[in-house]
Formats: structure tokens, sequence, C-alpha cells
């Protein structure tokens, strides 16, 4: 019986930017700032630009209004993933361990400081804590099967 197949392997450029601070805890945070800033930016740009070839509308107006939303989208993303990666890093060196529990425990804290800053209520702070906590671990699980 005739059989097929697929063999191949997948993989994601590498960028690393390069700032030094003097400090690892900083390098870290600035760096995944930038890179995760990036991303946001990028992700607003390909939204915007969607919708205007899809309404065949482009305008001063709304480029202004795009540039504002990359740059509001970017710091966001940028400042949750500098948090993250900074407490993350904290952690690590309170515990002495790397290990996965330094990503939940970023996560989790992450989660809280974020929804805490944003007003959010108590309710909403705790479930944030949770989320962040289980995504954070669940990237890191992810990352070990790699």
């Amino acid at each position: 019986m005739p059989r097929g197949g697929f063999s191949g392997s997948l993989s994601s450029p590498k960028i690393d930017v390069v700032i030094d601070m003097g400090n690892p805890f900083l390098n870290r945070t600035v760096d995944g700032f930038l890179k995760i800033g990036a991303v946001g930016a990028c992700k607003v740009a390909a939204e915007e630009t969607f919708e205007c070839l899809n309404k065949g509308d482009v305008s001063k107006h709304k480029l202004e209004h795009a540039l504002k939303k990359m740059c509001k989208e970017g710091a966001y993303w940028g400042t949750v993933a500098g948090v993250y990666v900074g407490l993350e890093y904290g952690v690590e060196r309170i515990r002495g361990h790397s290990d996965w529990k330094n990503a939940m425990i970023g996560g989790a804290l992450t989660g809280a400081l974020i929804s805490a800053a944003s007003n959010h209520h108590r309710d909403k702070v705790i479930k944030d804590a949770i989320t962040g906590g289980a995504v954070a671990t669940a990237v890191e699980f992810i990352n070990y099967l790699t």
C-alpha cells in the first residue's frame, strides 16, 4: 500500500537586540519592552492597513489615527512584557532556581499589577493574576518541548 509523508522543521527567526544598561535586570526588561512593543505596533499596523484597504479609504486623518493607535498598543504591550520579564528575572534571583515556577509567579504578579493599575475590581485582579500565571506557565512548558 503506498504511503505518503511529510518531514520538515519550522523555526522562527531569532532577533536579538543588544542594549547594555549595565544591569541584567534592566537589560532583560528593556529587551522585552522593545520586542513585544514592536509586535504590538505591527499588529495594529496590519489591522489598520486591512481596514483601509477593505473600505478603500486612505486619508491623512486615518494615518494619524493608525499611528497613534500603534504607539498606544506598542507601549501597552511593551510595558506588560517588560514588567513580566523583570518580575520573572527577580523571582529567579530570589529563589535561586531557573524553572517554570518563576514564569508562573512572574505571570501571576504581572497580571495582578496590570489589572490593579487599570483600576479593576478585586475579583478582576484575581482573575487576571490567575490568567497571567497560567499563560506564562503554558508558554514555559511549550518552550521545553522545542
